[in-house]
């Protein structure tokens, strides 16, 4: 399924200081039985968003008018756990086009990657200054240029250079994932199979 290209994305962002933060906090297995992955966002951190009786917690960040944004920028250690695809389904459903922390588990990363979710891994000390920034002045501008993998705070001058698998980028710039790139290849495929015939 392709998602929408990334190129340069800037928006305000979402603080969410909090480290080791794994997928069933991100989306809580009770609701992982849907197989379509639109609807996920409505219980992206479900337990810390809604009460016990579903009322919405005022003190979580996702209901707290002043903070929004495409960026949702976390603690260390963002997606560990279980290797559920629902956690970035949720994500990316919710609206958010970027995670930013100092570190990802490998897996969700993966999974991130190849469903059109950016996940940028940036010094500690850069996130620990973004995220005071964010929770200070809420209209923050983060600018996160793929092409060039910079991420930037244009108003406070400061940028941080983050790495990315060439493959991986090359998808979200064009908005493939795994399988629209072979299948955007499909003509060379065949021409290499007629080739190698024996």
């Amino acid at each position: 399924m392709s998602k929408e290209k990334f190129e340069i994305l800037e928006s305000t962002c979402v603080p969410l200081p909090l480290q080791n933060i794994d997928t069933d906090q991100i989306v809580p297995a009770r609701f992982l039985s849907a197989t379509s992955r639109e609807g996920f966002g409505e219980n992206l951190f479900r337990d810390w968003r809604f009460d016990k009786a579903g009322n919405l917690n005022p003190q979580f960040v996702l209901n707290n008018p002043e903070f929004g944004g495409k960026i949702l920028v976390a603690g260390k250690n963002f997606g560990s756990g279980s290797s559920r695809e629902h956690a970035v389904w949720a994500i990316y459903d919710y609206g958010f086009r970027a995670v930013v922390s100092s570190f990802f588990a490998d897996i969700f990363k993966n999974n991130a990657l190849n469903n059109g979710l950016l996940p940028v891994v940036v010094p500690e000390e850069f996130l620990s200054e973004l995220i005071d920034l964010v929770r200070k002045k809420p209209q923050t501008i983060v600018r996160i240029d793929l092409m060039n993998q910079v991420i930037s705070i244009p108003s406070e001058n400061r940028s941080a250079g983050f790495d990315i698998n060439p493959y991986r980028k090359d998808c979200l710039l064009r908005g493939l994932d795994d399988i629209d790139y072979l299948l955007s290849i499909k003509d060379e495929i065949i021409a290499f199979e007629e080739k190698n015939k024996k």
